[in-house]
């Protein structure tokens, strides 16, 4: 997605424009839109045109038109947005008022203008303009003495950090140099990842190598890691893969990219994260159920009592046209964060969001058991069964 221009009369209150360049960008769209927004953007319009004598005759004129939307359809296969509603400013083919429905496709510009901008907006606005924000996939190409780090998306591949450092050869007797001169190497690629890979995002790190560089300079890494205690490296193991290519310029990458094993283990690790958070949730419902809940009422209540670890939420909650249920949403997110938790926005188009959707839509792993939680449920039940039984 493309920023072209940020406009806000007040902190909260204002609008951005914005080229959707992929895809992808039209889902983000799709979730930024609420019914209420101000949208404008150019469309095509049939207008009637009366002459002196009577005839009339139709055309096809482009416009700019500005409307306050009333619905929203996504076509998922076309990735096209239609949003209907009125006109809302003065135009020389359609009156104040007016229905419209305005198109939005790849690489048309629109503007669109909120009351309020809440955080969840705000960050998927972020995310879906800047490519780090939206690259899952990093790769490390090295040779001895020279290294790329790039980060993937869909659509492009980024160099973040060509790393060149000096290494003596190896003589016999003499290694010493040499060795000191690859420990420097090391360090100073696995600085470059630090910096550079985001593991909240990325789900999958390639490290691909001629020869053994690969497997010396990740044994050096997570012996270091070990050593000083680099948590985010040892949390993050497993998105490591280690593989083949024929150098250690970027341009191996697209061999190693085209190699369909390698594929194969990418997309086994897209939404990685995700799926252990619910495999990880439905194993403490069945061995702690206190510590695992669902629904609206039951996290709202964890909340509370800033017993949240994980919530898992789905994306689907925020599109709701109930601007007070939508910043019931957004509050209980901000308030999880606030007090440390982990908040995992489930996108409803992934299978891993089609399981949340069975689930309410809305989960939590908790810090500690609440076992009152699960005696309200049942307090509610039996007031539901007097009322039934009074009435």
């Amino acid at each position: 997605m493309k920023l072209v221009s940020k406009n806000f009369d007040k902190p909260i209150q204002g609008s951005y424009t914005l080229i959707p360049e992929e895809p992808e960008d039209m889902w983000h769209t799709y979730n930024l839109i609420a019914v209420g927004d101000t949208v404008r953007s150019t469309t095509i319009r049939k207008v009637q045109n009366e002459s002196a004598t009577g005839s009339s005759t139709s055309s096809r004129v482009r416009t700019t038109l500005t409307i306050s939307v009333e619905s929203i359809d996504f076509d998922t296969q076309a990735c096209k947005l239609r949003l209907k509603g009125r006109n809302i400013q003065e135009n020389q083919y359609v009156k104040m008022g007016a229905y419209h429905t305005l198109d939005l496709e790849l690489n048309r510009k629109f503007e669109i203008r909120k009351v309020e901008w809440d955080t969840i907006a705000r960050e998927r606005i972020e995310m879906a303009c800047d490519p780090v924000q939206s690259s899952d996939l990093a790769a490390v190409v090295m040779q001895e003495g020279l290294a790329y780090i790039c980060l993937i998306t869909s659509s492009m591949t980024m160099v973040r950090s060509k790393i060149e450092v000096s290494i003596p050869r190896k003589r016999k007797g003499f290694t010493q140099q040499h060795e000191k001169g690859l420990v420097r190497f090391y360090e100073s690629v696995m600085q470059g990842i630090l910096r550079h890979v985001n593991f909240d995002i990325v789900k999958c790190v390639l490290i691909a190598s001629p020869g053994f560089v690969r497997d010396q300079f990740y044994e050096y890494m997570y012996q270091q890691a070990v050593k000083t205690d680099i948590k985010i490296l040892l949390d993050n193991k497993s998105k490591f893969i280690l593989v083949r290519s024929s150098s250690g310029f970027k341009q191996a990458l697209k061999e190693v990219l085209q190699d369909p094993s390698v594929m194969a283990k990418i997309s086994d690790t897209k939404a990685v994260r995700e799926v252990k958070v619910l495999e990880h949730f439905y194993t403490i419902l069945h061995s702690e159920p206190a510590r695992a809940f669902y629904g609206k009422k039951h996290v709202m209540e964890a909340a509370k009592a800033m017993a949240i670890e994980t919530l898992m939420i789905s994306d689907n909650l925020f599109r709701c046209q109930d601007v007070n249920q939508r910043k019931e949403y957004v509050n209980l997110v901000e308030s999880v964060r606030e007090a440390g938790g982990e908040v995992k926005i489930f996108s409803s188009m992934h299978i891993t969001g089609e399981q949340l959707a069975n689930l309410t839509g809305i989960a939590a792993i908790l810090r500690f058991p609440m076992p009152e939680l699960d005696d309200s449920a049942d307090e509610d039940d039996d007031e539901d069964d007097d009322s039934v039984d009074s009435g």
